[in-house]
């Protein structure tokens, strides 16, 4: 065989060999929709506590086109709600506060004296109170640009009825987790942004992260955006109203520490194995009377993937930070994503499941 020939099959070789590598795989997933010197985001993936994918994409900030990288720090959006659910859970074995107490024994200046005492804090956690979201219709977005947990929630204890009996169904609330952040600060006489970084960052070594009280810094953390006809608009703090209310989105972390989390959750860092358990055990109300099946635990969503095992999970949106934070703890795997512009998050979840099956990482 002559010598041009042998190097141009070891080169298609190669090639192909590239091609159906985990890494390239996972790649194509992501790198079509980002460019360079554009918003972007920063996907990691971790398989039996070894890192197998690692790629950040696109900048953290158009103004000083600093580059995203699996440090840099994003809004998580709603998986901030974990990190509240697990600080009350961990309250809760100490024997400080009940998962069945009920609102009116923190918050007795609720209108509705009687609705207060039947709602507990165990619905507030699984998004089955039944409380009204009633802020917008009382409050301009003005307001909402800075209001925090307290005026978030001020609201809801002036609603005089629910919108089906607590426990029966299922309408997720960002207000119930302002009132639990308020919950832990009753409880503990301190900030609760505090309380979570002392039971929750520093046992999971999360050093960097941070969470919102008030305005947010304009450096040392990316900026989200959204793409219009003309151009990115910046959609973050000072311009979405939600970003000053910190209990249902307030926590700011990176790809690097939310895996770490993960980690620390499944060596019960922060809660025993059985309180672990039920937080990621669907729970199951016995006046449940919607059409729809129970699908969470304590501000988990538990799920399964296609051979039966287990899948804990939370997406958070916020502004134009999109992020998704996946585990499948029998299998070994974490996957996190973070990105500071639209992404669909569960089609790209399920474009990673796909890859991870076809590499025989889900059998």
């Amino acid at each position: 065989m002559k010598k041009t020939s042998l190097l141009l099959l070891i080169i298609v070789c190669v090639s192909c060999k590239t091609e159906e590598s985990f890494e390239n795989n996972v790649d194509e997933i992501f790198s079509a929709q980002f460019k360079d010197d554009q918003p972007g985001g920063v996907v990691m993936i971790v398989k039996d506590d070894s890192v197998v994918f690692s790629k950040a994409y696109g900048v953290a900030d158009l103004n000083t086109k600093e580059k995203i990288t699996t440090k840099t720090l994003f809004n998580t959006g709603s998986i901030s709600k974990t990190f509240v659910s697990n600080t009350i859970l961990s309250l809760a074995l100490e024997g400080k506060l009940s998962l069945n107490d009920s609102l009116y024994k923190y918050f007795p200046d609720f209108k509705n004296t009687a609705l207060a005492k039947q709602v507990r804090i165990h619905h507030l956690l699984t998004h089955t109170s039944g409380l009204p979201d009633n802020r917008r219709p009382l409050l301009d977005s003005a307001f909402l640009i800075t209001a925090k947990d307290e005026e978030n929630f001020a609201p809801i204890k002036l609603n005089d009825s629910l919108l089906f009996e607590s426990g029966s169904q299922y309408e997720y609330s960002n207000p119930a987790f302002n009132g639990l952040a308020l919950i832990i600060e009753k409880v503990t006489g301190r900030k609760w942004q505090e309380v979570i970084k002392e039971r929750i960052f520093d046992p999971a070594g999360m050093k960097t992260s941070v969470i919102t009280d008030g305005p947010f810094p304009q450096s040392g953390v990316s900026h989200a955006y959204l793409k219009t006809a003309t151009g990115f608009i910046e959609k973050d703090y000072g311009e979405e109203p939600t970003f000053p209310a910190a209990g249902n989105g307030g926590v700011w972390s990176s790809a690097e520490e939310l895996i770490q989390y993960e980690q620390a959750i499944q060596r019960t860092a922060f809660l025993t194995n059985e309180m672990l358990s039920r937080s990621r055990t669907i729970t199951e109300y016995p006046n449940w009377n919607s059409n729809e099946r129970p699908f969470i635990g304590y501000s988990w969503f538990v799920s399964e993937t296609e051979d039966g095992s287990k899948m804990i999970s939370h997406t958070g949106t916020q502004g134009g930070f999109y992020c998704d934070y996946v585990s499948i703890p029998s299998k070994g795997i974490i996957y996190v994503m973070l990105c500071n512009i639209p992404v669909q998050q569960e089609p790209k979840r399920e474009n990673v499941l796909e890859v991870l099956k076809k590499f025989n990482w889900l059998d």
